[in-house]
């Protein structure tokens, strides 16, 4: 592109918005010393730009009609055939449409990036198709994945393949519905307030969000990079497990990943659930929203976990019902200066920038009035916060997260797994086209309470199936300590082996 010098006019504009006032002068002295930088950015910008070699071949896709796509749940199908063998040859996956998948579109749910197509493949992709997979296409998400709801993105509605005209549950709305309607075997969601885990409570299927930095997000579009997490859907706990031994373990390229340790996931699965201990956590029942028939299933679930032989017991972490007032201030604030000012790269990390993707986000600036109503309540709350109260409040909020931290893994030198409802509720009513505008927003944000402290804190939570309330899926929630997923999975088999589907408990 031209790289151009700066006007008077323009330099004199950035010197009144930073809040100076400069004499002509010194405006023409300054003008002149920025000569030698102009020519630093020129020669940057005739360097090669450093991508992720893309190896396997692909077409464009098509997006589905509506008889071919009941659920509104693909956004598009395009077939990318992986290696021959390998530990997932045979399995089918989607992408949820935050991850790069080069020359296939990219929309991430919302109308502003509508027409951009990625350049380069997310790392998670290579592994999947290096594993033997087969990816079957992209399948919608929410605007920017701004929602826990499945109505925000910009195409339309997300509906529950179990009732028709209920939430699928967000921002992974798309490869919840996809999973547990059997039109792939796996899926990819993201994970920032809920996200895997929401829709796979809602769809009643296995959702693994994995220990921050488990599993690389290069290639995948930001939200905040400190709550950024990518990770397994599926219908099964065994092809979860197998799955995130595919997608787990450092790329070099994503600074999220320091300290990360892998296992072998799939070891864990025979090991069952005798011995293990589980600690209920008294704080993740009861909220003002809690439907009565979702926390007694999940107490009845807790029952199972003993009948298999773990010692399973009540135990209280205060600062739970805390967590999700912690993560506001992380979330609204971090989301408007990285996803939206930051043109979904932002500053101030190492790693794989995806250049293309900053310059067609940047373009939101024109269209921002087509943004969910979702993403303007957070951005106005995050600009509120930031330009008003200096960002002291995300700051302070992320050093209140350590001690957050702390409290989980206090009980979890105890326990060995923490359990609770995914989510207060099962799967709510889609709102009209014409909901008023508190409904639309309240349905997005309603069932966070359990699932987006452990975002902040960054421990591995993973939603299983534990029964149904008015023939909706319920979810158990189990979290372990940081790089313990192997816990999770083996008790998740357990349960899994010996009471099967949530529909027969």
């Amino acid at each position: 592109m031209s790289i151009e010098k700066p006007t008077l006019e323009q330099l004199e504009e950035i010197a009144f918005d930073l809040g100076m006032d400069l004499s002509p002068e010194r405006l023409e002295t300054f003008h002149a010393m920025m000569d030698a930088a102009v020519a630093s950015y020129r020669i940057v910008d005739e360097l090669p730009d450093e991508k992720p070699i893309v190896t396997y071949p692909r077409t464009p896709g098509y997006q589905p009609l509506p008889a071919d796509n009941p659920l509104n749940a693909w956004y598009v199908k395009s077939t990318v055939k992986g290696a021959d063998t390998g530990p997932l040859a045979g399995k089918t996956v989607a992408l949820k449409d935050n991850v790069c998948l080069a020359g296939v579109p990219m929309m991430n749910g919302a109308a502003t990036l509508e027409g951009y197509v990625p350049d380069q493949d997310a790392t998670i992709v290579t592994r999947l198709l290096d594993a033997g997979a087969t990816i079957l296409g992209k399948a919608h998400c929410e605007c920017f994945c701004l929602s826990g709801g499945s109505h925000t993105g910009a195409l339309g509605p997300v509906h529950n393949p179990h009732r028709m005209g209920y939430s699928a549950g967000g921002s992974s709305s798309g490869s919840g519905a996809l999973v547990a309607a059997g039109e792939v075997d796996l899926a990819i969601g993201g994970d920032q307030g809920g996200s895997i885990r929401i829709p796979a409570s809602f769809c009643g299927i296995v959702g693994m969000k994995p220990t921050w930095g488990l599993v690389p997000y290069t290639g995948v579009m930001p939200i905040e990079s400190t709550i950024d997490h990518t990770g397994p859907m599926t219908a099964t706990v065994a092809d979860n497990a197998r799955m995130l031994e595919v997608l787990a373990g450092p790329d070099g390229l994503d600074p999220r990943q320091s300290g990360c340790t892998t296992a072998a996931y799939t070891e864990a699965l025979g090991r069952g659930a005798r011995g293990l201990r589980i600690g209920i956590v008294t704080e993740g029942f009861g909220w003002a929203n809690s439907q009565e028939g979702v926390d007694a299933k999940v107490r009845a679930a807790a029952a199972k976990f003993a009948a298999l032989g773990a010692v399973v017991e009540e135990v209280s972490i205060p600062m739970h019902r805390i967590g999700k007032d912690i993560w506001s201030p992380i979330g609204n604030e971090g989301l408007t200066a990285q996803m939206m000012h930051g043109n979904g790269m932002g500053f101030n990390w190492k790693g794989q920038y995806n250049v293309g993707l900053m310059d067609a986000h940047a373009s939101w600036r024109d269209r921002a009035n087509d943004l969910s109503d979702t993403l303007k309540i957070s951005m106005f709350i995050g600009e509120y916060f930031t330009k008003h109260y200096r960002g002291r409040f995300y700051a302070k909020a992320q050093n209140i997260a350590r001690r957050l931290k702390a409290a989980y893994d206090d009980a979890l030198s105890r326990y060995d797994l923490l359990l609770m409802p995914t989510l207060p509720i099962v799967a709510s009513k889609i709102p009209e086209r014409d909901a008023d505008l508190v409904t639309y927003t309240t349905r997005a944000f309603e069932m966070i309470a359990n699932t987006a402290p452990f975002d902040v804190t960054g421990h591995p939570s993973m939603s299983i199936p534990c029964g149904s309330v008015d023939g909706l899926p319920v979810g158990a929630m189990l979290t372990a300590k940081h790089w313990d997923e192997s816990t999770i999975y083996a008790a998740a088999a357990a349960f899994e082996g010996e009471y099967g589907s949530w529909k027969g408990m």
